[in-house]
């Protein structure tokens, strides 16, 4: 039975587990999750995910959510992106980091800047999110001087949490040309055999929404 991703082409965090479902070579296909439609609000998607949120995979009668996870149970599939001996814990720890310092933060601040209404953008809070990300474009970038990937030798989850929100072309305070660092790495994960763009891999765009 092929595996279903429920997600749409504007989450990041969506975009973490499809990136590892295409790069993994698991029979796999998305499907649209109308966010911005209100469909994860629904009693009938809460009563398959209850925390209400994208991604969700579904293989079968199992079904699991949170993008960490996900990766990590393609891992155990597969064999692949989640490192070997104690780099695995280097892997876990980069892409809790992740999810706590970046992603969550690059999330918000893109929707904060693009996906309200102009009059409804909070200002101080764009500008305070922004800060704490350059904070963190830092510590990624520093990190990167001299390595080709996050952990190790290749590509492993750290890399497809970490790069999920950076290749998407709305503002929200990061420019790829100032930190040559996280510039060079995107490149080399594009450059990857199977890679595609967010709104390439799954369904759902802001062009969709008439944005």
């Amino acid at each position: 039975m092929t595996i279903q991703l429920h997600c749409f082409g504007e989450s990041g965090n969506s975009y973490k587990a499809a990136l590892a479902l295409e790069l993994s070579g698991l029979a796999w296909e998305p499907v649209f999750l109308d966010f911005f439609g209100g469909q994860a609000r629904t009693p009938e998607w809460r009563a398959i995910n209850g925390m209400g949120e994208a991604p969700l995979l579904v293989d079968g009668d199992f079904t699991l959510s949170q993008s960490g996870a996900i990766q990590q149970w393609i891992s155990d599939r597969t064999g692949l992106f989640g490192g070997q001996g104690d780099a695995r814990y280097e892997v876990l720890r980069w892409t809790l980091w992740d999810n706590h310092k970046l992603s969550s933060q690059a999330g918000m601040t893109r929707f904060l800047m693009n996906f309200l209404p102009e009059d409804k953008r909070p200002a101080e809070v764009i500008a305070f999110n922004k800060g704490r990300l350059a904070n963190a474009y830092a510590t990624l970038d520093a990190h990167l001087a001299g390595r080709d990937w996050i952990v190790g030798d290749g590509l492993t989850n750290a890399d497809m949490s970490c790069c999920s929100y950076l290749y998407y072309p709305e503002p929200f305070g990061f420019v790829r040309a100032d930190w040559p660092n996280i510039d060079a790495w995107l490149d080399r994960i594009s450059a990857l055999p199977g890679w595609k763009h967010p709104y390439d891999l799954m369904p759902g765009r802001p062009s969709d929404r008439g944005l």
